[in-house]
């Protein structure tokens, strides 16, 4: 046996070598890596040409002699040797049949004798052709039993999240529950889950933490870094979740918003509201409550609420049998498209998006001077006789945009920029989309759609409002999107919410163009009225005379009108046709 080095192309693949089918190419790959880091380890062995060559024929290291020619070695060390009878078969088949990868353990001890050594985690990947995730990993079993150890050895291993969770406990922890999960002559397989499961703590992360470092060290919360995180995130962790709760419940007390309320998260994680209380979706008004809470994950949330207006004397009998009829039509067999809660979210949202648009979007000064005149002609508005002040809900703002007309001198005088300002802001009070008493009804359809307000409303391509959509609504929003319908209703949903997480989704029902039925009856119902002829009056005089309250109507999502409304004047109905255009 002699040790020589040669060139590697030009040894000679030898044909009764026992490996023909193609290797691995990951394995390939961490061969190659490896020659690069440290060369070859075992060389070739090879022997004399039996035909009058001068040349070397590769009796075993076939996959080592190409990968020193792709790593571009121009020349490695070989072992020579007599040629066998045989032309080297047998030789080459038991070395191949020998080789046995290392388990996981003894991985493991060869990488912390490399790291003893002076070799860097980074150092170890490149050479091994491995992830450095994958050499954490295997790190991971210098905190594990070593009764656990020698069963892994045997090749039962656990998967990566059981071994972190294993790795994670003390030793004291392990030992007790490795005495009721460890195998027997019976079962020599152990459940890995059921051994994670009795060691799994809950783990509380820093990232989820409103408090800071005062009220961490009041609770005495250590943290615990994750190694396995990815870098740039902040992976720090704690198991005292009593601790961690406790800071979090003092943080909120001493932060607490005004007209704000700690509340309890319910079973799936919601918040419990007092009762009678109503969600707000959109931006939450200064009259509203805000109920702070924290979530599955310990996490500080808020949510913006109010509660119903006091309740007023009963109403006129006509009244009361509108409303009655309205909830009756609600009552229906089949699941609407959109619940009832999906309609109030959207009147929040139409409302919010009403306000921006009316705040940013270009509008010329006639659309303007329009739409205010249009604004008054809002189901939520109540206009008195010509004889007494008109008054709106929110009347006091009324003078608060006033009062920017007027001179020091209390004339009225202004320039069409302090003018517009005004107009901006008295609309902003007046239109509105909500579900409730302060509804304006198809006027506010209207003059979102003539400033382009759909163009504000934020996305609802979320969790909140695609639950309140019906099974065929939740799966016409997958048209024009990757994501197809699946099996059941809450995986289509989850997989909408993912797919417009970074996107952008209204649904039609959302946007502000009224149904042109609705539209028409409305133009209709405020056709002026034809005068009488003895004294000019208006035939409808008597109504005009008495409080025109208007009861809230609703849009083309399935209700009708209230056909009682009453009827308004020509210069509403002027300006509308003016904005409509």
């Amino acid at each position: 046996m002699e040790l020589k080095f040669v060139d590697p192309r030009a040894l000679k693949e030898n044909p009764d070598k026992a490996r023909r089918s193609k290797s691995n190419p990951q394995a390939d790959a961490l061969l190659l890596a490896t020659i690069r880091a440290v060369g070859i380890v075992q060389p070739p062995v090879v022997a004399p040409e039996t035909d009058g060559g001068n040349g070397y024929v590769i009796d075993a290291g076939h996959r080592r002699v190409k990968q020193a020619i792709a790593a571009g070695l121009e020349e490695i060390a070989v072992l020579v040797i007599e040629r066998a009878e045989d032309g080297g078969a047998m030789r080459s088949l038991a070395e191949t049949l020998a080789h046995e990868q290392l388990n996981p353990v003894d991985q493991w001890r060869a990488i912390e004798r490399l790291v003893a050594l002076g070799w860097t985690e980074e150092a170890i990947a490149v050479a091994l052709a491995l992830p450095v995730r994958q050499i954490r990993k295997l790190r991971l079993l210098a905190n594990v039993l070593p009764a656990m150890l020698d069963h892994m050895a045997k090749g039962d291993m656990p998967n990566e999240q059981q071994l972190r969770t294993i790795a994670a406990a003390s030793l004291d922890e392990q030992k007790e529950v490795w005495k009721k999960h460890k195998p027997s002559k019976a079962d020599p397989q152990v459940s890995w889950w059921s051994v994670a499961q009795g060691l799994t703590k809950t783990r509380m992360f820093a990232k989820h933490a409103s408090f800071g470092d005062d009220l961490a060290q009041a609770y005495g919360i250590a943290w615990v870094e994750d190694l396995f995180a990815p870098a740039d995130e902040d992976s720090r962790y704690t198991t005292d979740v009593e601790a961690f709760l406790g800071a979090q419940q003092e943080w909120m007390a001493n932060n607490l918003p005004k007209r704000g309320v700690i509340v309890e998260a319910g079973q799936w994680g919601e918040p419990k509201l007092p009762p009678k209380a109503e969600r707000v979706y959109g931006k939450a008004g200064k009259s509203d409550h805000t109920a702070v809470y924290l979530d599955r994950d310990g996490k500080v949330q808020s949510v913006a609420y109010r509660m119903p207006e006091a309740k007023k004397p009963k109403g006129k009998k006509g009244e009361d049998e509108v409303v009655e009829g309205d909830d009756t039509q609600l009552i229906v067999q089949t699941r609407p498209d959109v619940t009832r809660k999906g309609i109030a979210m959207i009147g929040d949202l139409r409302t919010d998006a009403l306000h921006e648009a009316l705040s940013r979007a270009p509008i010329e000064d006639d659309t303007l001077m329009a739409l205010l005149v249009l604004a008054f002609a809002g189901q939520n508005v109540t206009v008195a006789s010509g004889t007494r002040d008109m008054s709106y809900y929110g009347s006091a703002r009324l003078g608060e945009h006033s009062v920017s007309l007027f001179n020091q001198e209390g004339k009225l005088e202004f320039d069409m920029d302090t003018l517009r300002i005004a107009v901006r802001s008295l609309l902003i009070d007046v239109l509105s989309c909500r579900e409730n008493r302060s509804d304006s009804g198809v006027v506010s359809r209207v003059a979102g759609d003539v400033i382009g307000a759909d163009n504000f409303l934020p996305n609802m391509g979320t969790e909140d409002f695609l639950s309140c959509l019906s099974r065929p609504a939740l799966e016409a929003s997958c048209a024009d999107t990757s994501v197809l319908p699946r099996q059941k209703v809450k995986d289509t949903r989850a997989a909408l919410v993912e797919h417009f997480k970074e996107g952008h989704f209204v649904h039609a029902s959302a946007l502000f163009a009224p149904n042109t039925a609705k539209l028409a009856d409305w133009l209709k119902k405020h056709e002026p009225k034809e005068q009488a002829e003895d004294d000019g009056t208006p035939a409808d005089q008597d109504e005009l005379d008495g409080d025109a309250v208007i009861e809230p109507a609703h849009d083309d999502l399935g209700e009708d009108p209230d056909p009682q409304a009453e009827e308004l004047t020509d210069e509403h109905v002027e300006a509308y046709k003016v904005a409509a255009e």
